[in-house]
């Protein structure tokens, strides 16, 4: 029976999503070019024994658009035989390009496959893809939710206002992000995942010294007249502070049977174990993660007490501290290297930095489980179970 195993895992340091960030001038062909020459340079095999590359983005316009994966293989030198292509399942997308590349292998379509993400908000804006296009709903959709969706970070406070989580618990969430970020950076935990670029050799987002005191003092991040009046409910905890940072980065993930990997004389990091993806109500837009976690503990055979280590994308607070709440998850096994709010959420990228956080996690910590999640727009999740085997 075929399998997946994931046997290089490596990301850039992210960077700040600004014009004054490490990674601006980087362009977002050559960003994930450079994830992608890494991983293949760090296993030692010939390119060209690659079926394919499975990128993902989520803005794909402009530097990011038509097919922007297909370039950067080629710009990461790799053979023009070697074909690339590219997916959007929104801040998922490269979470669904391993996903792709696993089943793939699998079935037995593939034997060799990259996986990967980039997202250059400096240069891309989030939102880019969608300017000059007066109706992007269509009368179908229209019909069906007539008062229309809203923004995520209005999402964020219906689930802040829903679970009853207020400012003090969202802040005290994120501050642990960023202490467990700094820990990690200064313990060498990232040294064997990071692929250094621009001069950039860590994180760029992490900070230290915030106090809840500070934290208390920053605006609402999504607070307006319009929004208040349509929902009464929402108290506006959530800030700059306690949801994801705009960043710069690429990830890639090098995945193939156990076979194919002994032949090569390769010891895979993890197998990838089981997939889900999941939806749900596209209004609170981030809550699928809890669906979706079910899903896959279902279908691997597995309860929430055999995980070891959790990585669920902070996008914001308010969405790993729901997934919490309802899953019964213990806090002390999620991010414990630090998440989105700390690291940085680049888009395309951030589920396979997710992944290659995770597996190398695993193998610190001693881990046999992972489970990966990550909310994404329109009400969407993936989840991941990854089992160590070395």
């Amino acid at each position: 029976m075929r399998d997946a195993v994931i046997v290089e895992a490596v990301r850039t340091p992210v960077g700040k999503g600004k014009p004054t960030g490490a990674l601006h001038g980087v362009h977002p062909v050559d960003l994930l070019a450079h994830s992608l020459r890494e991983v293949v340079a760090r296993s030692g095999i010939d390119p060209e024994l690659i079926d394919d590359v499975i990128g993902g983005v989520v803005t794909a316009v402009g530097e990011q658009g038509s097919n922007l994966t297909r370039r950067a293989a080629l710009a990461a030198g790799f053979p023009e035989s070697v074909p690339a292509t590219t997916v959007d399942r929104q801040c998922g997308s490269s979470q669904q390009a391993i996903h792709f590349a696993a089943q793939g292998v699998i079935a037995g379509a593939y034997d060799i496959v990259v996986a990967a993400g980039v997202e250059s908000m400096s240069r891309v804006p989030m939102g880019a893809n969608l300017i000059g296009a007066e109706d992007v709903t269509g009368v179908g959709f229209a019909e069906r939710y007539p008062e229309g969706l809203v923004p995520q970070g209005i999402s964020a406070e219906l689930i802040a206002a829903r679970w009853n989580l207020g400012r003090t618990q969202l802040d005290e969430f994120a501050l642990s992000s960023h202490e467990k970020a700094a820990r990690a950076t200064k313990d060498g935990s990232f040294d064997a995942q990071l692929a250094p670029l621009a001069g950039l050799t860590a994180d760029e987002g992490i900070r230290l010294g915030s106090t809840l005191e500070t934290l208390s003092g920053l605006r609402p991040a999504y607070y307006s007249e319009a929004m208040a009046a349509r929902f009464p409910e929402i108290d506006w905890n959530i800030t700059a502070a306690n949801a994801s940072q705009i960043n710069d980065g690429s990830s890639a993930v090098l995945i193939m049977t156990s076979e194919r990997a002994a032949q090569l004389g390769l010891r895979p990091l993890a197998r990838v174990h089981s997939f889900a993806v999941a939806g749900d109500d596209p209004l609170l837009m981030l809550t699928a993660v809890i669906p979706a976690t079910r899903k896959v503990l279902h279908r691997a055979g597995l309860q929430l007490s055999d995980i070891d280590l959790f990585e669920v994308n902070e996008a914001f607070s308010s969405v790993v501290l729901a997934w919490a709440h309802d899953t019964g998850a213990d806090l002390a096994k999620v991010n414990v290297n630090g998440g989105a709010i700390a690291i940085g959420h680049p888009l395309g990228a951030s589920g396979g930095r997710l992944a290659t956080t995770l597996v190398h996690a695993m193998h610190d910590h001693g881990a046999r489980w992972g489970l990966q999640t990550m909310c994404e727009a329109g009400g969407l999740a993936n989840a991941t179970i990854y089992e160590r085997i070395r």
